[in-house]
């Protein structure tokens, strides 16, 4: 009778093995059809990569810091010529 129950025991590890390794298996199979239709619907999304999105923000503000450079030295040109303009009517 002990033989029967080892026999017994090592049929039922069998069995618990093989269900745990198709189990895996089809874990494995479904993270990769799930990974399959993420990368199809992110593709069909029209996103922007990290890359060109970190690319076009630094253009942005080097053009932004320009246009401040540019408005202070229209300010600054605007400014002598209107006092050009009022010293040049006090004369008058």
């Amino acid at each position: 009778m002990n033989s029967g129950s080892n026999r017994l025991l090592d049929e039922l590890a069998k069995v618990m093995t093989d269900a745990a390794g198709a189990a895996q298996g089809v874990r494995r199979e479904m993270e990769t059809a799930m990974r399959s239709q993420l990368e199809r619907l992110l593709n069909s999304m029209d996103l922007v990569k990290r890359e060109e999105f970190e690319a076009v923000r630094d253009m942005a503000i080097k053009a932004r810091e320009e246009n401040d450079a540019l408005a202070a030295r229209l300010d600054a040109l605007e400014q002598k010529q209107s006092s050009k303009s009022a010293a040049d009517q006090s004369e008058a």
